[in-house]
């Protein structure tokens, strides 16, 4: 039975409707996103703080030279895992946009959802194609400088963008990252929001996210480029614009989605136990609810 839900949700045989979206509606997406995050700026920065320690572990991580030719895969990589660390950004946008108390406390109700089991599914399958990614990446390395360790941070550097063999790296491992981000991209679009929003399982999740997809082939690609332009230009002063760039696009994702996904007629999720009210302070409990 939990297996059942975890794939069909409710199983109410209603199947989100997916309209016709256009470049407009990624405008206002995104303005109605930098919006969302001007109202709620400090819950947006204190959840996206793992970002910037991110940067901050890699860096350091790179002066042990072994894992230095794993720097780029592993930080592009991370916006494959992307959709589950803005679970709780669109959490907040979805409590804002239903005149909800937006407290960031709530950012943490998605653990008490009758959804839970369906995103654990899905953010298992994004972080299992994040280490596939990780690997494949390793195993192009191998392939083509082969095991030795880069001698210091400015050969490597040389060798990746001034030899044959580095472009070929270059070349191959961002055309195989691409097909990974394209997969994600197809998987994730909307397929988090849903869950968060209705009790439809994981399986009629990612069907929802693949129909916008196929609905809206160019309009959901310009949405990927915008994406990764922002992150790109984020991740450049050490990862420190992430805290701007990933909650912006967090919350324009929810509304986004609810602009390119109807689905009147579904059960929304329900908490396993009733909602109290939270404050700030009480997030790091959150976590451990048994030890109160």
């Amino acid at each position: 039975m939990a297996y059942s839900h975890t794939l069909l949700g409710a199983q109410t045989h209603v199947r989100p409707t997916v309209r016709k979206i256009g470049v407009a509606d990624l405008k206002d997406a995104l303005r109605k996103g930098l919006d969302d995050f001007t109202a709620m700026p400090t819950h947006a920065l204190f959840l996206c703080a793992v970002y910037p320690v991110i940067g901050l572990l890699l860096a350091r991580l790179a002066f042990g030279y072994s894992v230095l030719p794993l720097l780029y895969p592993l930080a592009s990589g991370f916006a494959l895992i992307g959709p589950v660390a803005a679970l709780g950004l669109y959490e907040l946008s979805r409590r804002r946009e239903a005149g909800f108390d937006t407290n960031a406390g709530h950012a943490l109700d998605v653990l008490q959802s009758t959804s839970i089991g369906a995103i654990v599914a899905l953010a298992g399958l994004l972080f299992g194609i994040f280490i596939l990614w990780v690997a494949i990446a390793n195993d192009l390395y191998i392939a083509t400088f082969g095991y030795a360790t880069p001698a210091s941070i400015g050969q490597f550097i040389d060798d990746v963008l001034t030899t044959p063999a580095g472009w070929t790296l270059i070349l191959a491992g961002n055309f195989i990252g691409l097909v990974f981000a394209i997969v994600v991209l197809c998987i994730s679009v909307v397929s988090f929001p849903l869950l968060l929003d209705r009790d439809v399982g994981a399986a009629v999740a990612l069907a929802t996210s693949l129909r916008v997809v196929v609905k809206n082939p160019v309009t959901v690609a310009l949405w990927g480029l915008i994406v990764a332009a922002l992150l790109f230009l984020g991740s450049l002063p050490a990862f420190l614009g992430l805290t701007v760039v990933v909650p912006v696009l967090a919350h324009a994702t929810w509304h986004l989605y609810r602009k390119a996904v109807k689905v009147d007629g579904s059960p929304r999720p329900k908490p396993h136990k009733p909602e109290q009210h939270r404050h700030a302070a009480d997030f790091p409990a959150a976590l451990f609810p048994w030890a109160r």
